[in-house]
This record gives structure tokens, C-alpha cells and sequence, in this order.
């Protein structure tokens, strides 16, 4: 039959995506359902674009700074508000093309529309409805449309989206959500971002590279409440130190928009309230899936807190039926959805050696200035487990390479098990540490010792040198500081 395949994948995200690519590879008959944009959310919307408009805040920084490194740049620096957007907006369009080719490349065929299960094995596309933002790219040639197909297998990868607090909904004008802080038609002079996560910490250290004054409202006592608290207290100081406000244990209770502005009233941890006035506001609290309207219901989909219910090989409990990336849960990160594709595709095939994914050993990046970066368990997690553990520190101030880049701000911190010597969490603040982390996720998922890594020879001079220095200081043998 025309319209049946080996494996169908809802969705063409991180997820989606790797997939479908991974399925045709290993000799499947596969089709991917997308009703908006190839690529998704990460690729159109979130992780490529944003550190587009953020590599422009790097290069703002550094102009800014330019005396430091015995620099006269005449002039004064201003952000071309159209030239940022456009040029993280074509990033995305290339991204988003890309993907379309790989289809190709792959025999991978795109069936364009809206899915829905009706029963095991069995969808309906109909004509999307979903209107998007802005045109990505042309509706690749040669796609399918309308109609019922089946498939033995089939892969939910529909992804999330912003969650909104009721009364405090996003409008596109004065409350953002990341998709209109991605292209803002002018910089606004104060902006009040609402959450501290990596989105909301994102787009306030961008904004407020680009001169505009930046108020965090964050409910929980630390910024990047899921980071190490020592690493995130750094940030912190950093963060304040650039004029950002932040505000902790505070949470936003009643926005009044004016014509061109919110007014928000803010509880604060003592019980008082304060009000701040913005031009805008970015309401970034977090996403919820995207699991309307896809016929979960039809099937009996188990779900949990908004999340499709799967194990360790993305499985549902329904037969045949199969969910991946965000819309199955956290961590939502872009890689752990690429990964968990891999993972179902691979189960699917019937390959030998499949292992559900160890979520204690996904990296977790955060790209402001400074960075974050982190994987396994913080110092507080460790002992909440009741473990004994050894803990390492080495600050980038002792780091030759840090100080000759003029980035000599910043902390490694290492946490291992006393007893065997393993490594079981790594954290980290300060220039390019979103590129360093995964030596230490490689270590992890080799199972390396403190032993075996004292004796990997990092080169001189880098900033990775940090990381060795702090395995170093866990065991009382630091050679630099």
C-alpha cells in the first residue's frame, strides 16, 4: 500500500527528525507528519536562533570592552536591531532547509499536515490549521497531503510550548514569550523577565548585553534553580555585576499593561510587594507538551503531569505506539530527545545491546554570559542520596588561558564517590564551559575513576586545564592555586 509504512514519526524536531533519519538507515520505510516548519522549535525557534542573537551579545561585549585588550574603537557600539534579528532569523531558515535535505538524502518522505491517532497503527492528516509565525522556508516539493496511512510503528515527537500563568498570558505586544523576544521590532529600554530557567537567563543576559535594563523575577531561592547552588551564586554575582537585577523568592502576582508597558506587582519573600514598571516582559516559566488534539484519548494514552507516560525505549501503553523528546518528559533538552530517538528506532529494529538512556549522564547548557554547564548530581543532591562524597574546585582566576582571554571569572567543581572513586557530578561557570562539559560526560559514560583522569594530560594553554585541576583538588593534590 502507498500509505503504509514501516515506522511513522509525528513531528520533525531534534527528535522527529534524528528519528526518521535513524529509521530509514537502518532500512525502514519511514514518513514524517509536520504541520508547521521542518526542523522544529529548537532549530526555527529556540536553541539555534537564540545563540545567534547570543554570539551577537558575545561580539557586543567584547567591543564594549575593547580597552581592555589595548583596543580604540571610535564610535559609539549600538545594536542594529533588524540586522540582529534577521541575521539569527536566516540561521534559522538554513536550519530548517537542512533538514528538508537530510529527508531527502535519507528517502525519508514528509507528509505535510495534522495527525491524529484514530487507531493502533493508524493516522488521519488533515490540512494544518497551525499558522506560523513567519514562512520558514517553502513546503518541501513532493510531499504528501490528506489521508489516512498506517504504520506497525508510530513516534509522538510533537514537542512542547510556552506555558502561561493564568492572567499573566503572553500577548505578543507587551508579554513575550521566547518567540517574540527572538525578533523584537525595537530594543525595548527595560525589560522584566519572569523565570530563571534557561530561557529566561538567556534572554536576559542578551538584553541586557544590548544596554537595556533587565529585572529577573525568580520564585525559587537560586537562579538556575536546577544548577549546583555554589555554581549558581557565581552566576549570580556575575549577572549583578553587568546591572542586571535580580530578584529571588519573589514571585509575580498581578501584570496591568499600559499602552506601551506592564506594571507588575511583585510579592517578595518578606511579604511586601513591589512594583516594577517595564517596557516589556518575557513570561518564561517553563513549557507545557503539546498533547491536544493528537488523539491520545482515542487510544487511552497514559499521560502524567502533562507528559506522554513511556519506559526506558520510549514505549506507551498502547502496542505499537511510541513518544519521544519533550512531549515525553524531562529533561527537555533538544540532545536528550535526539538521543531517546536513537534509542526507540534502534529498539524497534530489534538491534542487540539497546540501553535505556541514563538521564543522570545528559548534559545540561546554559549560554549566557558567564555560561553554566553541568552534569550528574549537585553537592546538596549528593548528600540528600547519602552519599560520601569528595568535592573539587579550581576558579578560572588560577587558569593561565582564562586570564590571557580576559575571562578569568569562573568556576569547575567536581563531586565524586569516596568510596570508588567515581565521578558522579560536574559543574561549571565561566567562558566556553557549554564546550568543556562533555569531557566530563565522556568520563562519566566511560565510568572514569579520579585515578584514571589525574592521569589524562590536558593541553597548557586551556581553559580545560581547570578541569583537571579540580579532579586535583578533590584528593588535596591541586598544583595551581
Amino acid at each position: 500500500m502507498a500509505n503504509a509504512y514501516d515506522v511513522i514519526v509525528i513531528g520533525s524536531g531534534p527528535g522527529g527528525y534524528i528519528a526518521a533519519i535513524r529509521a530509514s538507515q537502518l532500512g525502514l520505510k519511514v514518513a514524517v507528519v509536520e504541520r508547521e516548519h521542518l526542523a522544529g522549535i529548537c532549530s526555527n525557534w529556540g536553541c539555534i536562533p537564540t545563540k545567534a542573537l547570543l554570539r551577537t551579545a558575545d561580539v557586543m561585549h567584547t567591543a564594549t570592552h575593547a580597552k581592555d585588550y589595548g583596543l580604540t574603537l571610535e564610535g559609539t557600539i549600538k545594536p542594529d536591531v533588524k540586522a540582529i534579528v534577521d541575521r539569527s532569523r536566516g540561521i534559522a531558515h538554513r536550519m530548517n532547509n537542512g533538514v528538508g535535505f537530510l529527508f531527502k538524502k535519507n528517502k525519508v518522505d514528509i507528509i505535510w499536515g495534522e495527525a491524529k491517532l484514530t487507531k493502533p497503527g493508524e493516522i488521519v492528516v488533515s490540512k494544518t490549521t497551525k499558522k506560523p509565525m513567519e514562512p520558514i522556508g517553502p513546503i518541501p516539493k513532493n510531499t504528501l497531503g490528506e489521508g489516512t496511512y498506517t504504520a506497525n510503528h508510530i513516534i509522538i515527537a510533537t514537542g512542547a510550548r510556552p506555558r502561561a500563568l493564568p492572567g499573566i498570558e503572553p500577548d505578543g505586544k507587551l508579554i513575550w514569550t521566547y518567540f517574540e523576544a527572538m525578533k523584537p521590532e525595537e530594543m525595548p529600554k527595560s525589560l522584566l523577565v519572569m523565570g530563571s530557567g534557561a530561557i529566561g537567563i538567556e534572554f536576559a543576559s542578551f538584553y541586557r548585553t544590548m544596554g537595556v535594563e533587565v529585572t529577573v523575577v525568580e520564585i525559587m531561592s537560586q537562579v538556575m534553580p536546577v544548577e549546583d547552588a555554589e555554581i549558581s551564586a557565581l552566576a549570580k554575582k556575575q549577572f549583578e555585576r553587568q546591572g542586571m537585577k535580580i530578584l529571588l523568592e519573589a514571585k509575580v502576582a498581578k501584570v496591568v499593561k499600559g499602552a506601551n508597558s506592564v506594571t507588575a506587582t511583585i510579592e517578595l519573600k518578606d511579604g511586601k510587594t513591589q512594583e516594577i514598571t517595564a517596557d516589556r516582559m518575557i513570561s518564561a516559566v517553563g513549557v507545557q507538551a503539546n498533547v491536544e488534539g493528537i488523539g491520545l484519548e482515542t487510544l487511552g494514552v497514559k499521560t502524567d503531569r502533562g507528559f506522554i507516560v513511556i519506559d526506558g525505549y520510549g514505549k506507551t501503553n498502547v502496542p505499537g505506539l511510541y513518544a519521544i523528546g519533550d512531549v515525553a518528559g524531562p529533561p527537555l533538552l533538544a540532545h536528550k530527545a535526539e538521543h531517546e530517538a536513537v534509542i526507540c528506532v534502534e529498539k524497534i529494529a530489534g538491534l542487540p545491546n539497546v540501553h535505556p538512556m541514563d538521564k543522570l549522564k545528559i548534559p545540561g547548557c546554559t549560554y549566557c554570559n558567564p555560561q553554566v554547564a553541568s552534569v550528574g548530581l549537585t553537592e546538596a543532591r549528593a548528600k540528600a542520596e547519602g552519599r560520601d562524597i569528595r568535592v573539587g574546585r579550581f576558579p578560572f582566576v588560577a587558569n593561565g588561558k582564562a586570564i590571557a582571554l580576559g575571562e578569568d571569572q569562573g568556576l569547575v567543581k567536581t563531586i565524586f564517590d569516596k568510596k570508588t572513586g567515581e565521578l558522579i557530578g560536574a559543574h561549571m561557570v565561566g567562558a566556553e564551559v557549554t564546550e568543556l562539559i562533555q569531557g566530563f560526560v565522556v568520563a562519566m559514560n566511560l565510568e572514569t575513576t579520579e585515578e584514571e583522569l589525574m592521569h589524562t594530560i590536558f593541553p597548557h594553554p586551556t581553559i580545560s586545564e581547570t578541569m583537571k585541576e579540580s579532579v586535583l583538588d578533590a584528593y588535596g593534590r591541586a598544583l595551581n592555586a
